[in-house]
């Protein structure tokens, strides 16, 4: 399984946002679908072992899951739907226990760090970060979460959390990416078995 986590910083909380203005009205909703799409879309397919978690604003998570996905389009703005559908359905979740608002998408009423922790618990957590070690360096890891920040950088207390959570902390190349392009880069990094295959 890999798993992406992605922080929203300025994202929305309730639906009330038009899908028409996804990178002003809707705090740069726009970065957070767009990185949905790269962890999943193939060419003519989804990827099926992956997940994703939208964090919030710290407060809510909107978790995708590949092998029960349905309705996702390769467009910013039918994302942006599933985004809103699972907003709505925020009343139903219950502490940590998610409300299915679609096929594969949930929402729960958690932060960073609870998604965090469930997470490294189950693989290994990768913080993408462009002060990082090589990826090329690193092997790579059979269970990735890889942690990202949207078009901010990751917060202070983010950074203190991670530092004691991750168990690398990589780049993924000499420049630095776009949060959706640093999901595709970090998916051929998986695919190619750390660019060893292919």
């Amino acid at each position: 399984m890999r798993q992406f986590i992605v922080l929203g910083h300025d994202a929305p909380t309730t639906p009330e946002f038009s899908l028409d203005d996804l990178a002003g009205g809707a705090g740069r909703l726009d970065v957070l679908c767009r990185c949905v799409n790269s962890a999943f879309f193939l060419s003519h397919d989804l990827r099926e072992d992956v997940r994703v978690h939208l964090v919030l604003r710290d407060q809510l998570t909107v978790r995708f899951e590949g092998a029960e996905l349905r309705h996702l389009n390769p467009d910013e703005r039918s994302t942006a739907a599933l985004i809103r559908g699972a907003l709505e359905a925020k009343d139903e979740a219950i502490g940590h226990v998610a409300a299915e608002s679609s096929p594969g998408v949930a929402l729960s009423k958690r932060g960073f760090e609870p998604v965090l922790d469930e997470a490294a618990s189950e693989g290994t957590v990768v913080e993408l970060h462009e002060d990082g070690d090589p990826v090329v360096e690193v092997e790579p890891p059979e269970n990735p979460v890889f942690v990202l920040s949207d078009h901010d950088d990751f917060r202070e207390c983010e950074a203190d959390l991670l530092a004691d959570v991750a168990d690398e902390r990589v780049r993924l190349g000499p420049e630095r990416l776009h949060a959706d392009h640093a999901i595709t880069v970090a998916n051929n990094y998986l695919d190619t078995e750390g660019f060893a295959r292919y």
